[in-house]
């Protein structure tokens, strides 16, 4: 399976770089177009009451962001092409980059940090409005590839069918999946549970199937739990996806995912 289109996220913090690079080496690995899309917030330039736009911030930061863009995508050649929103405001950041993320394969963002120029809500509407898989890298740590050493998070629905199969494409031939049910005392065993194990064999994949027993509350710590043990440098999860644990219906635990996560998440909605 192979990505033809990818999006990265750009900004002015110091992560985009290693997330950028992150997104060249996809794009390489699967001969894929990478478009990087400028969004982050800034106002307007003022002259009294008197606003014009763009001010002469947004203008400097765009542009080096452009030369970086271009610099890392250089090996690339005419298949990397620089986007910028052009709009400061969050409400039109988080409308425009939904808007335009709804014609990649892939999407690649960065977790969101306290105190930045991105809209802290960016991630959570693009997955929700774009339709599109979602790559997203923790603003900490060091992160040059993924898809050695996958976990999906596995459970009989929907949500976490579609991220098992938008995951395959980040996946590498031979790589050491493990899939993980988390279950409820009492919860009944998966009759197909064999056959996530021979779908990631039909694609190359040596995986195991694993299923822990938690309580509701700490399902989400028990994942990158999960995670940390098997070494992952990728989790593939169903974003905003009723599970079978009631206080996920409502999007916390994707939402917890978000704000604690420890490796690169591949959401799914």
């Amino acid at each position: 399976m192979t990505l033809a289109n990818i999006l990265v996220h750009l900004d002015s913090s110091p992560r985009c770089a290693m997330r950028t690079a992150l997104a060249v080496k996809l794009a390489a690995r699967h001969g894929a177009r990478l478009t990087g899309l400028f969004a982050e917030m800034s106002s307007a330039h003022r002259v009294g009451v008197v606003a014009s736009w763009p001010s002469e911030d947004h203008l400097e930061r765009a542009a080096a962001a452009a030369k970086a863009f271009a610099e890392t995508t250089e090996s690339l050649g005419g298949a990397a092409t620089f986007l910028d929103i052009n709009r400061g405001g969050d409400q039109e950041i988080l409308v425009r980059a939904s808007a335009i993320a709804r014609h990649f394969d892939l999407v690649v963002l960065g977790q969101v940090e306290e105190g930045g120029r991105v809209p802290a809500d960016l991630p959570e509407q693009i997955l929700l409005e774009s339709g599109r898989p979602v790559l997203m890298i923790p603003y900490a740590g060091s992160y040059a590839d993924v898809g050695h050493r996958p976990i999906f998070a596995w459970h009989r629905s929907r949500g976490a069918a579609r991220a098992l199969c938008d995951a395959l494409p980040l996946v590498h031939p031979g790589a050491d999946a493990l899939a993980v049910q988390a279950a409820r005392q009492g919860d009944t065993v998966d009759e197909f549970a064999p056959m996530v194990v021979e779908h990631l064999a039909a694609h190359g994949i040596t995986g195991r199937y694993h299923t822990v027993t938690v309580e509701e509350v700490k399902l989400m710590d028990t994942l990158l739990n999960q995670a940390a043990d098997h070494s992952a440098d990728l989790l593939a999860i169903g974003a905003f996806d009723h599970t079978g644990f009631a206080f996920l219906g409502r999007g916390s635990g994707t939402r917890y995912v978000m704000r604690h996560m420890t490796l690169p998440v591949l959401f799914s909605h």
